[in-house]
Order: structure tokens, then C-alpha cells, then sequence
């Protein structure tokens, strides 16, 4: 099936609440091996049962992410079986004892839960994202992971100010597309790295300043620098543009890795930093830029209040029936999507 591309904007929907209780089985996607995305097997499960301090979620939209390819690959280890996913969006059917700040019938979203890829969830309430009315199930589902990754790396990584210039790899990806804007809006100079034109035209829209290709991408960053480089590289790529996004530095610049589309960066000569200017590379996670539930909430409050404002464009580029998890993977990871990928139940 050819994915779908709805419009990239968000638009208000319905409250209206499912409260019907669950089935005893529903539909769910599990891997018993590590493998390519043939070992996505999509299934009859026992519907997960909230516990305390959790909620159930019948989930609306379900994002798919480079880290359930890793996942599933095996290069982040996980115990199997394994359902992947960790982000969507949906409505409150059930809550686990103790609960008592979330009610049935709430829409939330979230990145922080596990078993995703799958018609239920269960979340713990401290993962809770509300999703204001002014912003759509499926928008919701494709904010939380993205979204508040582009904002740890705009606000805290490197909080980008008038006068630096970034330059973003995979400018039309679901990070790239959000990391532009954030950064625009913090009055950045910014560069995108594209892979095709129609991609090109996307981080423009997008407000890049300059799309470039990855070809020689630190000679053209160098030029457009003016020799300098930039403060900060954001890569999410990993190993085919870690040398060059190191060369594309200035002086005491800044290469934060979040990522590794194309593999993992292999092990390298720390006194290449020293050479190359006195450079520093951070791996951060996402995890570690949500430590509490008061950081959680306010990055995804700035980034709901700036959607519904008009002034953050969320792309879903496609989504998939939830029984096509596999075609999902293979063209996500063949880089032919752009925006957000979602998995529909």
C-alpha cells in the first residue's frame, strides 16, 4: 500500500471520548528475532492491563522512529519478544490504581512508553503529554519524540541565539524540518543538508537559509561561512557525515551526534578535536533532557502552544496501516519519507 500524505498542518478535532472497556485481545506488532523488518510480525495479543500509576491509552496514532529500527536490528539490545514503539497519541480508556490526575476520555500523547506498535498501550502517568483541542490526534503523535528532541537540542545542547549558524543534516527529516523553525525562531542562521530536490524545497519552506547537498557538504559550508564554519552541527546521520560535520566547525564549535541513520560512527582519535580547532562532540538522549516531569511538560507545552499559534509546521509525511510496520521501517530507513512517519490502527 502507497503511504498517504495528509496535509502537513494541524487542525482541531473532535473530544469525543471511547470509554468502552477493551477486549481481551486486540491487534499488536512483535518481533521473536532480531532481523530486517520481515521479522515484524503483525498479531493477536492479550490487551495490556494498566497498573499503578499507569493508564491504558487506545491509541489514535503511533509514531515510528530510527530507534525501533535499532531496536529491531538488535543494535540496541531488547528482550524478545518485543512489541517496538515508544511515541503516539490516543485516549484514555482505563487507569491503574492510584491514579488520580488523569481521567477516562483525556487525549494525550507521549514518547517515554513502551510497546507502541500496537491498538493499546499502557503509559505511565508521569509521560503524559495533554494534547491541548486546538491540535489533532495524529499532529500529537508526531510531535513528542521529534519535536522535543529538535527543542533539547535548540534549547540546551546549544541554545542558539541571534548571530550563530547551525547547520542541520537531513533538513526535510521529522527532526530537521522542527529544528529549523525552532531555530529561525531563536534567530539563527541556518543550513540544511537535503538529499534531492524535493527535499530541498521542504527545508526551505521549512525556513532554511541555505539547502546544500551532502556532496563536499563541508567545502559549501566553508564558502558560505566565509572560511569560519559553523557553531554547531546537528547530526543525526552518524557515520557518512561525521568527518565532514567535524570540518564544517569553527573554531571551539560544537558537532552534537543525536543520532545514527546511516550507522553508528566508528571509534576515532580524540585529538582530531584539538587539530581541528579545539571541537567538541556531545551524544545526548533524549532521556536525559527530560529528567523531570516539570522539564518534560515545558517542552512540550512551548512546542503545543506553538502549533496551535501557527508558528510550528508539523509535516506527516506518510502514514501506514499498523499491519504494514515492516514497509514503515524499510522506507524510513531507505530515506523516503520525509516529515513525520506514523502507524495508523
Amino acid at each position: 500500500m502507497t503511504p498517504t500524505n495528509p496535509a502537513s498542518t494541524a487542525s482541531p478535532v473532535s473530544t469525543s471520548s471511547a470509554t468502552s472497556s477493551p477486549s481481551a485481545t486486540s491487534a499488536s506488532v512483535v518481533m521473536t528475532e532480531h532481523g530486517d523488518a520481515s521479522v515484524l510480525r503483525f498479531v493477536d495479543s492479550p490487551t495490556p492491563a494498566a497498573g499503578p500509576g499507569q493508564v491504558l491509552v487506545k491509541l489514535s496514532a503511533i509514531g515510528v522512529n530510527f530507534v525501533d529500527i535499532y531496536r529491531r536490528q538488535g543494535l540496541y539490545p531488547v528482550a524478545l519478544p518485543h512489541t517496538p514503539g515508544t511515541e503516539g497519541s490516543g485516549v484514555v480508556v482505563a487507569l491503574g490504581d492510584s491514579v488520580t490526575d488523569v481521567s477516562v476520555g483525556d487525549r494525550v500523547a507521549f514518547a517515554e512508553a513502551t510497546k507502541t506498535y500496537a491498538e493499546f498501550a499502557v503509559v505511565d502517568t508521569e509521560h503524559l503529554l495533554p494534547i491541548p483541542d486546538g491540535v489533532d490526534d495524529t499532529t500529537a503523535a508526531a510531535i513528542p519524540l521529534q519535536g522535543m528532541t529538535a527543542h533539547y537540542l535548540a534549547t540546551s545542547v546549544f541554545p542558539l541565539a541571534k548571530g550563530h549558524t547551525a547547520l542541520i543534516h537531513a533538513g526535510a527529516g521529522g527532526v530537521g524540518l522542527l529544528l529549523t523553525q525552532l531555530a529561525k525562531a531563536r534567530g539563527a542562521r541556518v543550513i540544511t543538508t537535503v538529499s534531492t530536490p524535493e527535499k530541498a524545497e521542504l527545508s526551505r519552506q521549512a525556513g532554511s537559509d541555505h539547502v546544500i547537498y551532502y556532496e563536499e557538504f563541508d567545502a559549501t559550508v566553508r564558502d558560505l561561512t566565509k572560511g569560519v564554519g559553523v557553531d554547531v552541527v546537528y547530526d543525526g546521520v552518524g557515520k557518512d557525515t561525521f568527518d565532514k560535520s567535524l570540518a564544517s566547525l569553527r573554531v571551539r564549535g560544537l558537532l552534537a551526534l543525536f543520532g545514527m541513520a546511516s550507522g553508528p560512527v566508528p571509534p576515532f582519535d580524540l585529538s582530531r578535536l584539538a587539530s581541528g580547532g579545539s571541537l567538541s562532540v556531545i551524544r545526548p538522549s533524549m532521556g536525559n533532557y527530560l529528567q523531570t516531569a516539570e522539564e518534560r511538560r515545558w517542552r512540550s507545552d512551548e512546542l503545543f502552544a506553538a502549533i496551535e499559534a501557527g508558528t510550528l509546521n508539523v509535516r506527516v509525511g506518510a502514514t501506514y496501516p499498523l499491519a504494514e510496520a515492516a514497509k514503515a521501517h524499510d522506507d524510513l530507513a531507505a530515506r523516503l519519507t520525509t516529515g513525520k512517519v506514523l502507524l495508523i490502527p
